[in-house]
């Protein structure tokens, strides 16, 4: 009997001494983050320098969830936002201000210290239409909505991760798919929109022979799809309540068209590639600054900077040209950073 007991005893102590091994590792996952709602108002009584009055509130989610364990990491980000204006006017009193989707995921085998092969994908795209403001009773134009555009990315290559911190990725092979897909309910309600999508965002190409006139046709399509190189980087920093996150992703796809294109005067007008090709590099650079006090109380400066070849933006006089898109949001409000 004494034996049984002893054997009892002493298992009873092994699972105890593994249990207590269990819960004294670490877990290889990890989540971080920062959510919250920004909110602003003015109010304006007989003021002289005129004005209207006004509430602004943003509501914003950046997640960030890993996994480290063995040879093994695999990091998946998450940024959601979106913002919406009252203004105290007759026409277009509700005005939207901020639409972000933003989805990224890299798993990654460490062959050698802080070097991992990585297969890498995203999305980003936005919830809602975006309008045109225009002043007027009229409905307002529709510029942008879900999947026009919206950018898709998959890729193998190498990624530098020397700490959780920072990260540098590369890919020579790196597919992006461009999309201004419209739908066939909203074009019967905005008759013309789904080629205006498709020439705003690119997703065109050139017929392959010329006109007798020395010009080419366009051919739309709902997606472009380009094979290239991608460069991305991150910093995720968080010291005490203060916390920083930025990424930049470059692409530049491979194809190279020569041909040159002429109007019907025979002036050149340039190659038959509408402006994608290798060398020219595709911009998002996203950051964002978050301050924590009072527990609940949350300072955020974010900004966007964006510059896509074949991408043209209209200035106040009509002239459409590639630019550089930059957005900034400093807010106050209710905040969580974990």
């Amino acid at each position: 009997m004494k034996k049984y007991l002893l054997s009892i005893f002493s298992l009873c102590f092994a699972a105890f001494a593994i249990a207590q091994e269990a819960e004294q590792k670490p877990s290889p996952w990890s989540c971080n983050g920062v959510v919250g709602l920004n909110a602003s108002a003015t109010g304006l009584v007989n003021w002289a320098a005129g004005g209207n009055n006004n509430v602004n509130g943003v509501a914003f989610g950046k997640v960030r969830l890993l996994y480290n364990e063995n040879n093994l990491s695999w990091e998946t980000n998450l940024n959601l936002e979106y913002g919406l204006s009252y203004i105290d006017q007759k026409n277009d009193a509700f005005q939207k201000s901020s639409d972000v989707i933003d989805f990224s995921t890299k798993f990654g085998w460490q062959f050698h210290k802080a070097w991992y092969l990585t297969a890498a994908a995203g999305f980003k795209s936005q919830m809602a239409f975006g309008r045109a403001y225009d002043g007027t009773e009229a409905a307002d134009p529709i510029i942008s909505k879900f999947l026009a555009p919206s950018y898709t990315d998959i890729s193998v290559g190498i990624d530098w991760k020397p700490n959780d911190i920072f990260s540098i990725y590369l890919s020579p092979v790196a597919g992006k798919i461009t999309t201004a897909y419209v739908g066939d309910a909203v074009e019967k309600a905005n008759p013309g929109l789904r080629e205006q999508m498709q020439e705003k965002y690119a997703t065109w190409t050139y017929s392959k022979e010329a006109n007798a006139d020395g010009t080419y046709d366009k051919i739309y399509t709902n997606a472009r799809a380009e094979l290239g190189l991608s460069f991305k980087g991150g910093i995720n920093y968080t010291y005490k309540d203060l916390k920083i996150i930025t990424t930049l992703g470059l692409f530049t796809p491979y194809a190279w068209d020569k041909t040159e294109m002429f109007d019907a005067e025979k002036k050149f007008i340039g190659y038959r590639d509408n402006n994608r090709r290798f060398g020219n590099f595709d911009v998002d650079w996203d950051a964002a600054i978050s301050y924590q006090f009072l527990k609940c109380l949350n300072v955020t400066l974010s900004t966007s900077l964006k510059y896509y070849n074949g991408v043209k933006i209209a200035d106040k006089e009509g002239h459409a040209a590639e630019r550089v898109q930059f957005k900034g949001i400093l807010g106050l409000g209710i905040g969580y950073s974990f």
